[in-house]
């Protein structure tokens, strides 16, 4: 079993233990892309519009209600986030409850805010909340004690991520090995939440 797969189990076992103790909440996920820089290049790397076009990589990351990520992919750093959005939705390493049980909504920001977006949302059931950083903020501000919270928590887990040196600059030329190292970061932050709610 190569480092990929056995890092994936690690993280599938961690989403088992999460779900054991607190639960996923599958009814309000957020979904956004981080890129990251990569000086050594390689695959799935590219210009980053955020630096001064230097080879970066984006990260996109798909969590539950309380954070915990559920859904990855990686692409170069020119990738458009909704470009990501359905490879992120099809990437769920454990099966989720029935969509036809429930509702569940999915938030993004505007980078997200197209048609194909929406058909895509549709076609896997989820309903879509995009909404500019703007609105979020102000959103925010009017929220009433105890509600819970939204998009803004995938950010918080993006920045998990890179407290990692591995994952906050990427160093592996070749995308399994970055996909190895980012399967076991979403695993440790899978089983810490377990652990702490537990």
């Amino acid at each position: 079993m190569g480092r990929g797969r056995l890092f994936l189990r690690f993280w599938q076992e961690g989403l088992a233990a999460y779900d054991a103790f607190r639960g996923i909440d599958w009814t309000w996920m957020s979904m956004d892309g981080a890129t990251t820089k990569a000086p050594l290049a390689g695959e799935k790397t590219g210009p980053s519009p955020v630096d001064r076009s230097k080879t970066g990589t984006k990260r996109s990351l798909l969590v539950e209600g309380g954070g915990v990520p559920v859904g990855l992919s990686v692409a170069g750093a020119n990738r458009n986030d909704f470009k990501l959005l359905e490879e992120t939705l099809q990437s769920i390493p454990v099966d989720p409850p029935a969509a036809e049980d429930y509702l569940r909504h999915l938030c993004l920001d505007k980078g997200y805010d197209f048609e194909e977006v929406r058909h895509i949302l549709h076609a896997y059931g989820l309903v879509a909340h995009i909404r500019s950083r703007g609105e979020e903020a102000q959103a925010n501000r009017k929220k009433k004690r105890g509600e819970k919270a939204r998009r803004w928590v995938v950010e918080r887990t993006h920045s998990w991520f890179n407290r990692f040196r591995s994952i906050l600059t990427r160093w592996s030329k070749k995308a399994k090995n970055y996909l190895a190292m980012l399967y076991f970061v979403c695993g440790l932050i899978t089983y810490r939440a377990a652990l702490f709610f537990g």
